[in-house]
């Protein structure tokens, strides 16, 4: 990594091309989705237009059988296809956003906060449900969270930054039972 006034510029790669500066149409193309913190849902539009949208990018004869895919993984989205996604509880909120961004079946799936604002029931759901699709379609998840225990319960690999800087890399084990370890890093 080589930079200007001694601040690294990160070289990204996915499967040996890089991704600088990719347009999120070419990180599509890639098989990278996104499933973004906060309003994570088109809201006026029904769960079956939300899932219709991350299909778009696939062609037309592939994409009934990824939404049903989708929904595959979350069954309790079939009793909802009409509905305004405004709607949904913030669970379902939560499913929706995971059923969209893995529609085009990605290679990396990227969350961000996926426990913001859900009960602790819900967030130990979501997470069980992340390591199941991680084990049953072998996509990559690349996490960013607050609740940090909860996480390294499931991860395999960490990356933690302070102040834009990477202040630990290694794996999860390495810091599950550290207290003074993850103290240092995350508080």
């Amino acid at each position: 990594m080589a930079g200007t006034g001694g601040i690294p510029k990160p070289v990204e790669w996915l499967d040996g091309v890089p991704i600088n500066g990719s347009t999120p149409a070419q990180n599509i193309a890639r098989g990278i989705a996104l499933a973004p913190q906060g309003n994570r849902v088109f809201d006026e539009l029904t769960v079956t237009e939300n899932l219709e949208i991350g299909a778009f990018p696939l062609p037309k004869s592939e994409r009934k059988a990824r939404i049903a895919e989708a929904l595959g993984m979350f069954p309790a989205l079939r009793s909802r296809l009409l509905q305004e996604a405004g709607r949904l509880s913030g669970g379902e909120q939560q499913m929706l956003a995971l059923a969209r961004a893995l529609v085009p079946k990605p290679k990396l799936l990227m969350l961000d906060e996926p426990s913001l604002g859900l009960s602790p029931d819900l967030v130990g759901s979501v997470f069980e449900k992340l390591t199941q699709i991680n084990g049953d379609t072998g996509v990559g998840i690349l996490i960013v969270e607050q609740k940090v225990r909860e996480v390294l319960n499931i991860c395999h690999r960490v990356y933690s930054l302070r102040l834009g800087r990477l202040a630990f890399e290694g794996e999860a084990e390495e810091l599950r039972g550290d207290k003074e370890k993850l103290r240092q890093l995350f508080l």
